[in-house]
């Protein structure tokens, strides 16, 4: 489990996460964008939440940049 803080944060493109276990991300506070390799986006405000499958490209795509975005991760382990 781990707590992130960011602002006007984005991963480069091309650059991706491709984890080995499930992850599930709440938003506290701010807002971002994931992105995913086929091509979608998920905005997410506080309280939003997603659940990033094993293996599932992913990167932060955008996170506000007037104030700091909170997230909660908590990464499980592979199956």
């Amino acid at each position: 489990m781990e707590r992130i803080a960011s602002r006007a944060q984005a991963d480069p493109p091309g650059q991706w996460y491709d984890q080995a276990g499930d992850e599930f991300v709440l938003l506290l506070a701010g807002a971002a964008r994931l992105a995913f390799a086929d091509g979608t986006e998920r905005a997410l405000a506080p309280g939003d939440w997603a659940v990033i499958p094993a293996r599932c490209r992913h990167r932060v795509a955008w996170t506000d940049p007037a104030r700091d975005t909170l997230w909660l991760a908590v990464h499980l382990p592979p199956a």
